[in-house]
Formats: C-alpha cells, structure tokens, sequence
C-alpha cells in the first residue's frame, strides 16, 4: 500500500480544486490537505496542498505541468 504525496501547492484553494478537478477527469484520485485553513486566513499563512497516492505522483507531476499555461 503507497502513501500519499503532495503533487502541488496553491495560494487559491479555487486553484487547487481545479487541479484535483483535472487529475479527477484524468483517472488519478486527489485530495486537498490545509484548505479550510488556507480558506480562513485568507491563504496568507498557509498553501493548499494537492495529494495524490505515492504511485501516481509521476504521472500527476506530468499532466498538470502540461495543463500548465
């Protein structure tokens, strides 16, 4: 069994959901760590952190840096 690895972070959890949103549409299973933190404080003190499983990380690594504009 794989843990989880962080793929990305994002000041925005508006642009962190549309990544997850993306790796979702792609067949890989995302989760957003520190949203609801990031949220309240305005995402000034924390990121919000874009996980997937340890095994999938390459491949997740791959399509948001070609999704990347």
């Amino acid at each position: 069994m794989s843990g989880l690895a962080e793929v990305a972070r994002y000041q925005s959890r508006i642009d962190a959901d549309v990544a997850r949103l993306y790796l979702l549409e792609e067949g890989i299973e995302a989760v957003l760590f520190d949203a609801e933190i990031n949220s309240f404080y305005g995402g000034l003190f924390m990121p919000v952190r874009l996980m997937v499983l340890e095994d999938e990380l390459e491949l997740a690594l791959e399509l948001l840096s070609e999704a990347a504009p």
